[in-house]
């Protein structure tokens, strides 16, 4: 099994290199130390937080889950099903 490792995004605090003065990501594991400074120009960096993705619920018809191929089941009783 592969350990997940975070992506962390830093940018320069003051000048920097391009690469510090954009902002980069790295991947690192959540034992590294905190990074300080840029890995090429050496300047100080400082982590920042960036936006994330979470998925939605959505509600489905059932005329919709059927044309999409779906099978819906309705539920009879305990551990009981039937097509619908």
């Amino acid at each position: 099994m592969t350990a997940v490792m975070p992506i962390y995004e830093y940018l320069a605090r003051d000048e920097g290199c391009a690469a510090c003065r954009n902002g980069f990501a790295l991947q690192r594991p959540l034992s590294a130390p905190e990074l300080k400074v840029c890995p090429l120009c050496k300047q100080p960096v400082r982590k920042v937080f960036s936006s994330f993705n979470t998925p939605t619920k959505t509600k489905v018809s059932l005329s919709d889950a059927k044309k999409a191929g779906f099978t819906v089941l309705k539920r009879l009783g305990k551990g009981e099903y039937e097509r619908q």
